[in-house]
């Protein structure tokens, strides 16, 4: 039986739903000279720019953004396929900072479990959130994103796929069936 694609999110849904997690990020963070935005590798990174972008632009703020790899700091590499890590870059440190964490979809939490041990290899925030665009449960870890793109129930062998412009090409948002 061939997969069925649904689109779940389109481009002009994509791009609205990021004005409204800026707007959410805004509104938890008064003071926006504190927040620092670190995208997860792959996809979270750009996901994080976009957000800095939209935070500019309805604040006048720039926001620092960084990237940050887990592969090393994963639990479970030795049953995951892995890719060669990428550099993590962080732009300052993040001793009292607000960090939003950046990833494009949530499923069992262990790949937010490794950006949270690697988070504290450079330094200390202040408070730690999480943002992404997609929830789709099936949660192994007590892990809650305090923001959220969109709340999608999916059955375990269903798939979630993201594509953004930078660097698929295109943005929207798919589940695949079967």
């Amino acid at each position: 039986m061939a997969a069925q694609i649904i689109e779940i999110l389109s481009p002009e849904e994509i791009r609205r739903t990021l004005t409204r997690l800026a707007s959410q990020v805004i509104e938890k963070n008064s003071d926006l000279s504190e927040l620092v935005l670190l995208g997860i590798y792959t996809r979270g990174v750009p996901l994080a720019h976009q957000l800095a972008q939209q935070i500019e632009m309805l604040e006048q703020v720039k926001v620092p953004v960084g990237a940050i790899d887990v592969t090393l700091y994963r639990d479970d590499l030795k049953r995951i396929k892995t890719r060669t890590p990428a550099k993590t870059k962080i732009p300052l440190s993040l001793t009292g900072k607000r960090v939003v964490l950046v990833d494009d979809v949530i499923y069992k939490g262990r790949t937010i479990r490794a950006a949270l041990n690697a988070v504290t290899e450079y330094g200390r925030p202040q408070v730690i959130r999480l943002l992404t665009l997609v929830d789709r449960g099936h949660r192994e870890l007590p892990i809650h994103p305090d923001f959220v793109g969109k709340i999608l129930p999916t059955a375990a062998e269903e798939q979630v796929k993201v594509y953004l412009q930078d660097p698929d090409g295109r943005d929207t948002v798919e589940l695949i069936k079967g």
